[in-house]
């Protein structure tokens, strides 16, 4: 199993390990390099790194300018700033330009924590998603996270990337190979399907050891990169399990649940329990207490569970 590190720390030092291989990377921070990390590829290469201050609107507006020169920014603030406060810039100076930014908003959901609802984002996946063109990534674990980074910077087109900043629960080892847009079978299983991305995904595989000691077969997909969305793997288990969980660190509505509802409503009906926040605003609290309080933990999708297999 991989060393337990907290996932910004994961991200902060495998972004500067790659401004070696891909000089054309350059860094942007809005006064959060602590906090984000991004201070590791400050102090590989400060040439290509610039601090713009509490100023998220300009610092996508000034990475679009370098994109279109052929740099790859990533930029990084808080994800309810890196969403909702610089929207319109990344709609037009980003996406309707077709250029290649990589936004990188941490703290995401009940990751934000004492900072409370203000910053606590719980709609930027569903703000993402409205995007042509953009890219959404939830990685699970730190390992996943560093083997996605590649693949993310070769990637053509702008990338949202969801960083929960602490320490998340190892899910993956060091042999995991990642493909981006292709959903991780993690558990297999005949009655029922836990779909599942972010610091969720560990709460759905401990629900399904729930689920196992009373006969119920769960199988647990890891959905990490929300859009564009694993349509397949969505249909190839609704198809051989006829009842479906979604489980989130975000709003039920515009996120993972509501991605997964698309493709069955469209494609293959089957009964679907949707876990996340209920349409509404954060507050302050330690992360497993505020998953309590939003109805996210393991027991929550279990009975989640309980429920869609109820209904075929």
């Amino acid at each position: 199993m991989a060393e337990k590190i907290a996932t910004r720390e994961a991200y902060g030092k495998a972004l500067a390990a790659l401004s070696e291989q891909y000089p054309e990377l350059v860094c942007f921070d809005a006064d959060l390099a602590g906090a984000t990390m991004t201070k590791f590829f400050k102090a590989a290469c400060p040439e290509r790194f610039f601090d713009m201050g509490i100023a998220e609107c300009d610092m996508v507006g000034v990475a679009a300018g370098l994109s279109a020169c052929g740099k790859i920014p990533f930029v990084h603030s808080f994800a309810t700033f890196a969403s909702r406060r610089c929207f319109d810039q990344i709609a037009i100076s980003v996406c309707y330009a077709g250029l290649n930014v990589k936004i990188v908003g941490s703290d995401p959901g009940v990751g934000a924590e004492l900072n409370g609802g203000t910053h606590m984002a719980l709609e930027d996946m569903g703000i993402m998603r409205t995007l042509p063109g953009m890219t959404v990534f939830e990685p699970t674990d730190s390992v996943q996270l560093r083997k996605a980074l590649p693949a993310i910077v070769e990637h053509e087109g702008p990338v949202y990337i969801r960083l929960f900043r602490r320490q998340a629960e190892n899910v993956f080892d060091d042999g995991y190979e990642f493909d981006l847009g292709k959903a991780d079978l993690l558990r297999d299983g005949s009655d029922v399907t836990l779909i599942a991305s972010g610091v969720c995904v560990a709460n759905a595989l401990q629900a399904a050891e729930t689920l196992a000691q009373e006969g119920v077969s769960a199988r647990v997909l890891n959905i990490h990169t929300i859009k564009p969305i694993d349509a397949d793997a969505v249909i190839k288990a609704a198809s051989e399990t006829g009842a479906l969980v979604t489980a989130e660190n975000h709003n039920v509505i515009g996120g993972l649940g509501s991605a997964v509802a698309e493709v069955l409503a469209e494609q293959r009906p089957t009964p679907l329990e949707r876990v996340g926040v209920k349409d509404h605003f954060g507050q302050v609290g330690k992360a497993p207490y505020l998953m309590g309080v939003f109805g996210i933990t393991a027991a929550d999708i279990a009975k989640a569970a309980r429920k869609a297999i109820a209904r075929k």
